[in-house]
């Protein structure tokens, strides 16, 4: 059994601001003794699309190298929930979350599969695909801990591809997300807790909150559901986390009551 975090966040168009208190964050959730500590969805920057491109950097950049550093001085692992990774092809860039070790090492990169191209009813216009270049492979990858499957944000709602991360198999799945205020109070949850109903996995599910920009509100609810889709933990409004056990020992009780995933006809 480890103790997971999923840290909810305002995240607003000061670059620096967001890292420091992201930083500040994962700090926390380390000193009440989380082993695994996941940062949501667009962590360093939710400004004007405008200036969106001047925070993007490459793998190696020096945002993912402080998170790197924070991960082996807490000696837990630690998910960049998403930046924006420059050097994608035709101009553009990847939504990029990546996973670090306790001694620091990148373990895992994760590129954003689904694009949000949606109109809200509320006014707001989302055109990702303008300037993101959807990622291709699904990620799990093996640690100490569990068998994490990586994901971002709109990817939840399409559950062929956690089918794909369980079948490589993932315990626990991971939705960073920056869900908007709209969509989320219908959605959200339902989604997260069938995606670890029907593959019996933990989902830690951190999340964006409040207002960021004239038309940009996220839901917030931050996270964490059991293999049984019971929500174990959640953040409540405003900056924080949800902390909660993962539990091995559950997750195999409920994989011997309902196999589902060994009687899957393709």
């Amino acid at each position: 059994m480890f103790l997971a975090a999923a840290i909810q966040m305002t995240t607003l168009d000061d670059k620096e601001a967001n890292v420091r208190r992201a930083l500040a964050l994962v700090d926390e959730a380390a000193a009440r003794h989380a082993q695994f500590v996941a940062l949501p969805e667009n962590v360093i920057y939710m400004g004007p699309e405008k200036d969106k491109a001047k925070t993007a950097e490459p793998l190696d950049g020096p945002t993912l190298a402080r998170f790197s550093v924070k991960a082996r001085e807490r000696q837990i692992h630690l998910l960049a929930g998403s930046i924006l990774e420059s050097g994608a092809p035709g101009g553009r860039f990847y939504n990029t979350s990546a996973l670090f070790g306790p001694d620091g090492s990148r373990l895992a990169v994760y590129r954003k599969i689904h694009l949000f191209d949606v109109d809200i009813p509320d006014g707001a216009r989302y055109r990702e695909s303008e300037t993101i270049a959807p990622g291709t492979d699904a990620v799990v990858v093996d640690t100490p801990l569990a068998k994490i499957g990586l994901s971002i944000c709109y990817d939840l709602r399409f559950p062929e591809l956690y089918r794909q991360l369980s079948a490589k198999g993932a315990e626990v799945l991971c939705v960073p997300a920056a869900f908007t205020a709209h969509t989320g109070k219908d959605h959200w949850e339902v989604l997260l807790r069938a995606r670890a109903i029907e593959n019996t996995c933990f989902v830690v599910a951190p999340a964006q909150f409040g207002r960021h920009s004239e038309k940009r509100v996220t839901y917030g609810n931050a996270l964490i559901a059991d293999p049984w889709g019971t929500v174990i933990a959640r953040a409540s409004d405003g900056e924080g986390m949800a902390l909660g056990p993962i539990d091995r020992t559950l997750l195999e009780r409920v994989r011997r009551e309902i196999p589902s995933l060994s009687h899957r006809r393709l």
